[in-house]
């Protein structure tokens, strides 16, 4: 998610915030579930999941000051005590958590990047899946939703190639009764009635090595 910069955003950010980690390496202090959300935009899925579920821990990732200035602020209203916000860029992933940390990682409404030499780009892309393996607990999980159809299409066949092993897909996420907590961006979709488009996926057996 793409925003203006707004001018109180580096005033905001260059102060000490509990929530808040720029740029830098997550220590796990305690052994709640870990929970990951890469673009997380303005942090609405994030704060609301933090606050539903206190026995786990969630993290999200985003590159965007803006956006990553007004989750903070969600973060500080809801008080939570389980939840962490790094300001950096998902290529970096491997050095923000240690290996074998994450249960579950939600990719949601990212950029389908549509142009066929911005593919690489698009965090369903083999480079990306690597990393996921790497934090993704054995088995760990993945929930990739977006309402662009052809970037679902070439999503499945990247995780499908790289050793993720489908659980759960729908065409249409919100036309079955389900208990999602949604993001701002989905919102807009459910209430104009477009199809979200949904898929959990599994991580399939690890080599010896990586675990």
């Amino acid at each position: 998610m793409r925003m203006r910069k707004r001018k109180w955003v580096s005033s905001y950010l260059e102060q000490d915030n509990k929530y808040f980690l720029r740029d830098c390496a997550f220590t796990l202090k305690d052994s709640r579930e870990l929970i990951l959300e890469i673009g997380m935009g303005m942090g609405d899925f994030l704060s609301q999941s933090a606050l539903e579920n206190p026995d786990k821990l969630f993290i999200g990732i985003e590159k965007d000051e803006t956006c990553v200035a007004k989750a903070l602020k969600k973060s500080e209203e809801k008080n939570l005590d389980n939840l962490y916000i790094i300001l950096g860029d998902a290529k970096n992933l491997n050095t923000y958590l240690p290996n074998n940390s994450v249960s579950k990682i939600y990719l949601q409404f990212n950029d389908p990047w549509p142009k066929k030499s911005h593919h690489k780009r698009r965090l369903s892309y083999k480079t990306y899946l690597d990393l996921y393996k790497e934090v993704l607990k054995k088995e760990g999980e993945i929930i990739f939703k977006t309402d662009n159809r052809p970037y679902f299409e070439d999503s499945l066949i990247s995780f499908s190639q790289n050793g993720f092993i489908v659980e759960e897909i729908s065409l249409d996420r919100h036309s079955q009764e389900n208990d999602d907590i949604t993001t701002e961006y989905e919102k807009k979709f459910m209430a104009a009635s477009l199809p979200v488009y949904y898929v959990k996926l599994r991580q399939g057996e690890k080599d010896e090595e990586s675990i």
